[in-house]
């Protein structure tokens, strides 16, 4: 059940090509919380241009946005500079920038389709494609604080932000259409992680178990 939109091969290979521009921001010395922010700020200046119906650039922004919030990770790690209050901050700022991005999405679609029931649809696509997102987070953050490693997923925040960003940049349609399916997958995707975990305590009681047998 561990299947992937984007293969983890796919984004190591990503991350290797960015390996230059991380070593020219380590070199400066930059706090990796600052990618962290500008990471933010992008996505609130994606949500103003969504908002008024600039699809493209909104979706051109949110690609930026996510690019630096894959930086600040990277730096972090490179620089030996990973701290709990970082890791913290990264997903509060991460979980804040989502947001903005709907809500302009939401904004856009219910002003434009004001006089129509697409508009609502749309907003109550928009609606659960968030709250998916949330709680896609959320498992993934109280399984690490119960003890348990929760990467997995099929909609985790990369294949989000490609979604919306390229299907911004297509075409409406395809925009309504990516949203869509993160409605769906995102929800699908907090299962998903539910029953890793589940299945990941089981197997961990069922050897504990087993070596008690074999003593």
């Amino acid at each position: 059940m561990n299947f992937q939109l984007l293969p983890e091969r796919l984004k190591k290979k990503f991350r290797s090509l960015l390996s230059p521009v991380i070593k020219f921001f380590i070199q400066y010395e930059l706090n990796p919380n600052f990618f962290t922010t500008i990471s933010l700020i992008i996505c609130a200046l994606s949500a103003y241009q969504f908002g008024k119906g600039s699809l493209r650039y909104g979706g051109f922004l949110v690609l930026l946005g996510g690019l630096f919030d894959m930086i600040d990770g990277d730096v972090a790690r490179a620089s030996n500079r990973v701290t709990r209050f970082g890791a913290l901050y990264d997903s509060t700022l991460d979980r804040y920038a989502e947001i903005l991005i709907f809500f302009g999405l939401g904004f856009h679609f219910i002003d434009k389709y004001s006089t129509s029931s697409t508009g609502l649809l749309v907003s109550m696509a928009i609606f659960l494609a968030l709250a998916g997102s949330i709680m896609v987070s959320y498992v993934r953050a109280r399984a690490e604080g119960l003890g348990f490693e929760c990467k997995v997923g099929i909609m985790q925040r990369p294949e989000r932000i490609i979604l919306i960003g390229f299907g911004s940049l297509i075409s409406e349609v395809v925009l309504i259409v990516s949203i869509v399916i993160i409605a769906i997958l995102a929800h699908f995707t907090a299962i998903q992680r539910i029953y890793y975990i589940w299945t990941a305590e089981n197997s961990s009681k069922w050897h504990k178990i087993s070596k008690i047998d074999h003593e």
